[in-house]
């Protein structure tokens, strides 16, 4: 194993970047060194890391000299940083959409496919939020039924869009509330009690690419290239942890009561199942929490092998943040940096 590890984290001080740090302080990575990079305007700012500042420097190709794992949270900067980062020794796991679908690059959710670690040839990427939400609460039950096919519904939060979705909710919260007219920026429509039905931009079959997204990742990191899955995700004025109504049929019966146990062991979850006492989750009650929660499991009246349930996460943290760090700690654990 490595006895010192010098990290980067790139993004640091965006949203995703600086649950980053939290969570490398919170979960006792072994960093020797942080190294916090950022786009150029941000350089000399400050971050806080194991009661520290640390002083943010752009990110460079140089960057990355001496470190053995880079954790990017910059978008597409990626593309060009991260081979960079590789030739000089270090180990990129990425948030951004820029290598999901490589098949050269593991696509990773470490509760469904920590194995396909192993094979990265110096980059790993991290899925989509919504993706690595329902994976981690479907992996269980495909091995104990094997599912056909999959149509979920997402409630996205704002904060999928970063701060900026964050605080357009805000405005427009309170100038909804004093009868004051509203103008969207961020969103395509007023966000503010409502909702969206619309998630990045549509592709020519009425799709858009966050359903397309839930398709294809879901496929890629499940190793089932012909599963069905239909989504349609919506954004809600909600500010943060995405939820999820989720319908799966399966090629064996499950029972309620059978996939209820099956989840309740299963790993990254916590089931919260009891309408009688009006307990389901709730964005309110999994904000700023790692575990996936999944309630109102119950069996589809339309077929035979049929389950609903309702799932919710915070996917700031494990929807990115998190499980990369859990990439990482497989990656220290197994001795592959």
């Amino acid at each position: 194993m490595v006895k010192e590890l010098t990290v980067a984290v790139v993004g640091a001080t965006g949203a995703v970047g600086q649950e980053m740090l939290k969570g490398l302080e919170e979960r006792n990575f072994p960093i020797t060194k942080l190294k916090a990079l950022a786009a150029p305007e941000e350089a000399g700012t400050l971050v806080r890391f194991r009661g520290e500042d640390h002083v943010v420097e752009a990110a460079a190709p140089e960057s990355f000299e001496g470190c053995q794992i880079a954790l990017f949270a910059a978008g597409e900067v990626v593309r060009w940083l991260g081979p960079e980062a590789v030739k000089r020794g270090a180990v990129v796991v990425d948030n951004s959409n820029t290598f999901r679908m490589d098949p050269t690059v593991p696509l990773i959710v470490p509760e469904v496919n920590p194995e396909d670690i192993r094979n990265h040839q110096g980059i790993i990427a991290n899925p989509n939020c919504s993706t690595i939400i329902m994976v981690v609460a479907l992996k269980p039950l495909h091995d104990a039924a094997r599912i056909k096919r999959v149509v979920v519904s997402t409630y996205q939060a704002v904060s999928g869009a970063g701060v900026a979705g964050l605080k357009e909710l805000e405005v427009q919260s309170k100038q909804l509330l004093a009868e004051e007219k509203i103008k969207p920026e961020v969103f395509q429509h007023q966000i503010g009690f409502n909702l969206i039905p619309h998630i990045d931009v549509f592709e020519e079959n009425g799709y858009t690419k966050e359903e397309l997204k839930m398709l294809y990742e879901t496929r890629k990191i499940m190793h089932e290239p012909e599963m069905k899955v239909s989504a349609t995700a919506v954004r809600v004025p909600v500010f943060r942890s995405h939820s999820e109504s989720i319908n799966i049929e399966t090629e064996k019966k499950l029972t309620a009561a059978e996939a209820r146990q099956i989840l309740s062991r299963a790993p990254g979850i916590i089931v919260q199942d009891d309408p009688g006492q009006n307990k389901y989750p709730m964005p309110v009650f999994t904000a700023h929490t790692d575990e996936v929660f999944v309630g109102r499991i119950r069996e589809d009246l339309s077929i035979e092998n049929g389950l609903n349930f309702w799932v919710a996460a915070d996917q700031i943290r494990k929807g990115a943040a998190i499980n990369t760090i859990q990439i990482a700690e497989i990656l220290v654990r197994e001795n592959l940096v």
